[in-house]
């Protein structure tokens, strides 16, 4: 009975150390502070909304876990929907602030820049089609894919965090296109923004992307 008993205390203290290592923790991109076309103030504030993300990411969990054995629960069945929500919302600004902070452009010679001119014709076409993508209406991500069954890059709209995203697909480079990216800064001109984007894209991440 002590065996059992002691065997219970060994997986409870595992399962609790695995909820510890798995919680979430925001990232620190105070070093983007002070990169050209982005204020300070426009940073700091998307990094706090950033940090809400991963917060709502730990609380959904923990919620959720609250409602072992009770899965049918409507309150369950909520959650669950608004989890991926939050968890992309976390991540997809996680890939955005790492692909900033750059000043050299994409080396010519890349298998990057190859994969770009094979599936776009030019460095240009693709460019001005991932523009294009990020004028849409609306609220939303453009972020160029790589699908790995079919072996090619395709510049895609997200909407919501969590709708359209590309089965099997990977996100080389994200561009968040919600107004609180750019409108304390640039108003409601978004095409100026991309321009900025455009001008502090990190090359070097972005590439190592498309490399792994």
């Amino acid at each position: 009975m002590r065996k059992v008993a002691a065997a219970l205390v060994g997986i409870l203290l595992l399962v609790s150390n695995i909820g510890s290592a798995q919680e979430y923790k925001p990232r620190d991109f105070s070093h983007l502070i002070g990169t050209p076309g982005f204020s300070d103030q426009l940073l700091q504030m998307h990094f706090k909304l950033y940090q809400g993300y991963v917060t709502n990411t730990n609380a959904l969990l923990n919620l959720l876990k609250s409602y072992e054995g009770n899965t049918q629960a409507y309150q369950y069945q909520a959650l669950k929907r608004r989890f991926g929500w939050e968890f992309d919302g976390m991540r997809l600004h996680e890939l955005y602030f790492e692909n900033l902070g750059g000043k050299k452009e994409l080396d010519k010679g890349s298998p990057l820049n190859k994969a770009i001119e094979r599936d776009f014709g030019s460095f240009e076409n693709w460019k001005k089609d991932f523009i294009a993508t990020g004028l849409m209406r609306g609220i939303g991500w453009s972020i160029l894919y790589f699908d790995p069954l079919a072996k090619r890059l395709v510049n895609v709209w997200i909407n919501e965090h969590d709708v359209g995203h590309l089965a099997t697909g990977q996100p080389i480079l994200v561009m968040d296109v919600w107004e609180h990216a750019y409108i304390t800064q640039y108003g409601l001109d978004r095409a100026k923004y991309i321009d900025a984007f455009f001008n502090t894209i990190n090359w070097e991440v972005v590439a190592d992307r498309y490399s792994k």
